[in-house]
């Protein structure tokens, strides 16, 4: 007995319908991958459930870009609006610079220059003593800015030094001040300070002789 035709329609419930999604995508992507190890196909799929959350599933010889620029290609259809063409072209422009400034760069090094015409290795030999010439200015420069530096750290050097000699002088000064001061305070007496009127007596350490007599 076989399974009876089921109805294409939005399922009510939301548990159902939830778990009837999980199922088709899963046997959706199923599908796919088996197509594209089978036959060789190229197979993208993307999916979007209706909570928003994306699945999807690419041949792994190929990317979703390449076939969407396959399908543009193929189909004549407008993939991209006026803007993003614009952004895809400048993107497009600056590769292609990154591609020049790369083989001049490679140039400048002695290298892939075999392929270079007479004129060409001219201004290739330009610009190498342009940059040269660039290179010595910028030596140069920075040998003055070191002159310049060097000179003021000696300067600062001897100010330093000046300093510290100063500092040590300082005290000897003092105490040469302060001999002097007390020599002349010592060479000329002072006769009122000491002319005071004392008067002793020796007490013999042994007794008097004529005592005993």
């Amino acid at each position: 007995m076989g399974r009876g035709k089921i109805e294409i329609k939005r399922i009510e419930n939301s548990s159902n319908r939830q778990v009837t999604y999980s199922k088709r995508r899963n046997g959706i992507m199923k599908k796919a991958k088996e197509i594209s190890v089978l036959c060789e196909a190229q197979v993208s799929v993307i999916i979007f459930a209706s909570s928003g959350k994306m699945h999807e599933f690419c041949s792994p010889s190929t990317t979703l870009v390449d076939m969407l620029d396959q399908y543009h290609k193929l189909s004549g259809k407008r993939l991209w609006d006026a803007k993003h063409e614009h952004l895809d072209n400048e993107i497009n422009r600056i590769k292609k610079e990154n591609d020049s400034m790369q083989i001049e760069l490679r140039h400048l090094k002695g290298e892939d220059i075999s392929t270079l015409n007479y004129k060409e290795l001219m201004v290739l030999e330009e610009a190498l003593e342009n940059g040269i010439s660039t290179l010595k200015a910028k030596q140069m420069e920075f040998v003055r800015m070191m002159r310049k530096h060097n000179e003021m750290i000696e300067e600062e050097n001897k100010t330093l030094m000046f300093k510290l000699g100063q500092l040590h002088l300082d005290p000897m000064d003092d105490n040469v001040m302060e001999a002097q001061g007390v020599y002349d305070h010592q060479g000329v007496p002072d006769y009122e300070a000491h002319q005071i009127p004392f008067s002793y007596r020796v007490q013999p350490m042994q007794p008097n002789l004529h005592d005993r007599f």
